[in-house]
């Protein structure tokens, strides 16, 4: 069963483990999750493997000004004894400083690996490539040759829209075009269960072309019933009070 911890806990848990710096309640914690999660053995194998790169190279002697500075931080100063007393001076040694210090990389590391996973993971999923969709909308009435198409990118949530022979509208009217949705689609909706996608004029002679926005139901197309256009108020189109002049079909 994979533990529920978060993955930075997790890796300090596994960092202390290798490295035998855990409390008794610390060690009993992880090797719970150790018993757990037989996964966690593969990622303190690899922090092991890490460690032991370190041991690998034969010892360097520092630069005297570099070691002189690191020492100075590690030992704190303490004040100059007696004449008649000189302590014995305890020295970090040069190869357990790196051992330190390659450590604390290794666990920074893994935890900025961890969370870099995690934000391409969702790059992903904001980037993930849908197929275009096309929708032909024809006339409901049979005298009419008036014909729409429209052409969705769900990516960018962009569409074309085609119209044709359309005849214009007097002042006051405007077409709208609807996203008509299944009954159980999880979208905001009116009571006719549309959506009101967009609002446009025809030119004299019947046709328009644009570009527009859709909603994001079109990214679960699915849910997308019928794509329909209505004659409604220009002061309230989304009233939703015509009746089907264009529409996809069944």
């Amino acid at each position: 069963m994979a533990t529920s911890m978060p993955s930075e806990e997790l890796q300090l848990l596994v960092a202390g483990y290798v490295l035998g710096d855990l409390s008794p309640e610390e060690a009993a914690e992880f090797e719970r999750l150790l018993a757990e999660d037989p996964a966690i053995a593969e990622e303190v194998a690899r922090m092991q493997n890490a460690l032991e790169m370190t041991y690998t190279p034969p010892e360097v002697t520092p630069p005297a000004h570099l070691r002189s500075a690191i020492l100075n931080q590690v030992i704190p100063a303490t004040p100059e004894p007696p004449a008649a007393f000189t302590p014995r001076t305890r020295r970090l040694p040069w190869r357990g400083i790196m051992e330190i210090a390659a450590a604390a990389v290794i666990v920074t590391l893994g935890i900025n690996n961890y969370r870099l996973g995690q934000e391409l993971k969702s790059a992903q999923v904001e980037t993930q490539k849908y197929a275009v969709l096309t929708y032909a909308l024809a006339a409901t009435k049979t005298e009419s040759n008036a014909s729409a198409v429209v052409v969705v990118d769900p990516n960018n949530l962009e569409a074309r829209l085609e119209v044709k022979n359309l005849p214009p509208l007097p002042p006051g009217k405007v077409y709208a075009l609807w996203t008509v949705l299944e009954p159980d689609a999880p979208f905001t909706k009116d009571e006719k269960k549309a959506i009101l996608t967009e609002v446009f004029q025809v030119d004299d002679r019947g046709n328009v072309s644009q570009t527009i926005v859709v909603p994001k139901v079109f990214r679960t197309k699915e849910s997308v019933s019928k794509v329909a256009v209505t004659i409604e108020d220009a002061d309230a189109p989304q009233k939703h009070v015509g009746s089907p002049i264009m529409i996809t079909g069944s």
